[in-house]
């Protein structure tokens, strides 16, 4: 058999959803555990790819997103764990079998002792143009991970909550300019606004509606719309980060799995979920904090965990 491939007539131990960050982990530490473990995933690595630079990752100063992916990726093939690629989960239905779950996907039925999602999430567009033609090229949904790229310049925030004020704030201290700008009015807290405000070199944009991203090889600018004048103007930057929310991608779980209000998977410090032998881990679950270093670290916790699950069914 080819232990590259998953195999549909196979039981596994667990099966993980997802390829990125914690998904990846968790394969490691359950194969370093003994147990069978494979991988499905409409694709490897979710939002790390995206990402033009990383460099808060412990131990490597500065890396590609896609580097970063290629290291973890090449880790998991050492220990021969077979990886289905380009395969879309539509479904998880209980077997027969008590402590055997299936995996409907577009490629056929898989089976598992146990399954841990890790499908993450993706970031909420503006869906204007030229936002997917700037995408890396000064359009950026991390300020966390792209903002030092961005050191010394003119830089935009879209965004009106905690989220997006808050990568203001961040962005300030290493930005020439900052300009938030937002289609209302701020839905930020209070204490955070008022930090904000003390920025000397932050400005503000309310009832302001983004229409397009402009640029040439490289974001030059956005156009906007002031809804309380009816005019339209450009303002000049070189980057913009759009931090309007995430979308977890949990709609094919979501008759199954309690989800909260964001849609995220609602978990335990063990990253159970309320479906016995069913675990989450990273961007999909409810934790507070998003970032690839955690969602591997979650991706761990996660896996220990299923490791004592599966000693519990011997």
């Amino acid at each position: 058999m080819d232990n590259s491939k998953l195999d549909k007539d196979m039981t596994y131990d667990v099966l993980i959803v997802g390829g990125g960050p914690a998904g990846l982990n968790s394969a490691l530490y359950l194969k370093r555990k003994g147990w069978n473990v494979g991988i499905i995933a409409k694709d490897i690595g979710g939002q790390v790819i995206d990402t033009s630079t990383v460099e808060n990752y412990l131990g490597i100063p500065a890396i590609s997103g896609m580097g970063l992916i290629e290291k973890f990726v090449e880790h998991v093939k050492e220990l021969n764990i077979p990886i289905g690629e380009f395969i879309t989960v539509e479904d998880i239905k209980m077997s027969d079998s008590t402590n055997v779950k299936e995996i409907l996907t577009d490629e056929g039925t898989f089976k598992a002792k146990s399954i841990i999602i890790a499908t993450g999430s993706k970031p909420r567009k503006l869906n204007v143009p030229g936002e997917a033609e700037y995408s890396g090229k000064g359009v950026a949904y991390c300020a966390i991970c792209d903002g030092p790229l961005f050191a010394g310049e003119d830089i935009i925030v879209s965004g009106g909550g905690n989220t997006a004020i808050e990568a203001a704030i961040d962005l300030s201290k290493i930005a020439k300019t900052v300009t938030v700008v937002h289609r209302s009015q701020f839905r930020a807290d209070k204490i955070l606004l008022d930090i904000l405000e003390k920025s000397e070199n932050v400005k503000f944009k309310l009832n302001t509606q983004i229409q397009e991203i402009t640029g040439d090889k490289m974001m030059t600018g956005i156009n906007v719309l002031d809804k309380d004048e009816n005019q339209s103007y450009t303002i000049p930057a070189s980057g913009i980060f759009v931090e309007i929310g995430n979308l977890p991608n949990s709609s094919p779980f979501k008759d199954l799995i309690h989800l909260n209000s964001k849609g995220e998977i609602i978990v335990d410090k063990f990253g159970a979920t309320n479906v016995k032998g069913i675990f989450a881990a990273g961007d999909i679950t409810d934790s507070p904090y998003n970032q690839i270093i955690i969602s591997a670290g979650e991706g761990a916790t996660t896996a220990l965990a299923v490791n004592d699950y599966l000693n519990s069914l011997k």
